[in-house]
């Protein structure tokens, strides 16, 4: 079977945030959940937060014609940062506004390497015969109840993209493979060297990479969909241009690089 194809993708950027609701029943969970740490939540932080949930960059990305109009087998929910209020399944109101029968998931607790691992499940799924369509979205929101240590003091905006994959049509920018090491460097070293091809660099990748002449660098302010969202932006321009397109960033909490390939069809 071939592999997948990206055939449809949306980005949202800082969209509107919601007047806090659910805050005094959000604090008790966060209050059980952080005591046993020595934590407690911070409750101004969390008042004065966007309050953007992932159900609603669900709906922003859905709007989207490209996305709305999918009916995947499989849909994947990816995000490194948890939801405002985390009461809700967001996977499943995913696929309920996708046609309702796409088996249905989230990964988390993973850092940026998340939509990584969505990747490599949604290839398997597909080439084992269970999913001619994936969609998978990337949420990241910034309402947290603590503050979230990253090592550059980057200041986050609520941001989403979804990828939608489907069979190969014999053209076409197809998803090739994702895998992770120690460094940019050794994850990106069986990657370049092709003519054709364009690094992706996202803001976390801050050693030195192999040279290489086609490099688009990634402006800061996301954690997990600083990728994502330049490909969903970019990637018919990018399969014009480009044989073969290699995203990559490191993950400032593990440094781990991660890697991702796609490849004219």
């Amino acid at each position: 079977m071939s592999g997948l194809t990206l055939r449809a993708a949306a980005s949202v950027r800082s969209p509107q945030g919601r007047a806090p609701e659910g805050v005094p029943a959000a604090l008790d969970y966060f209050r059980d959940l952080l005591t046993p740490f020595g934590e407690k939540p911070d409750e101004e932080l969390l008042s004065r937060g966007p309050h953007v949930y992932h159900r609603d960059l669900v709906d922003l990305l859905v709007a989207d014609e490209g996305v709305g109009r999918s009916r995947p087998e499989l849909a994947i929910v990816a995000h490194a940062l948890p939801d405002v209020v985390p009461f809700t399944a967001v996977a499943p109101h995913l696929t309920e506004q996708l046609g309702g029968r796409a088996v249905n998931f989230a990964i988390g607790q993973q850092g940026l390497a998340a939509p990584f691992t969505a990747l490599r499940i949604a290839s398997a799924y597909h080439r084992s015969g269970r999913a001619a369509e994936v969609v998978i979205a990337v949420l990241e929101q910034t309402t947290l109840p603590t503050p979230f240590p990253l090592p550059q003091e980057t200041p986050l905006t609520d941001s989403a993209a979804a990828l939608v994959l489907g069979a190969s049509t014999g053209e076409g920018l197809g998803f090739v493979r994702a895998h992770a090491a120690g460094s940019a460097a050794a994850a990106l070293g069986r990657e370049l060297g092709e003519d054709g091809t364009l690094l992706v660099l996202g803001p976390w990748v801050t050693e030195d990479v192999p040279d290489h002449g086609a490099v688009h660098r990634v402006a800061p302010g996301r954690y997990c969909t600083s990728l994502w969202l330049e490909l969903a932006d970019h990637w018919q321009e990018w399969q014009r241009d480009h044989r073969r397109i290699v995203l990559c960033d490191t993950d400032p909490r593990s440094g781990r690089s991660h890697v991702a390939l796609f490849a004219a069809a």
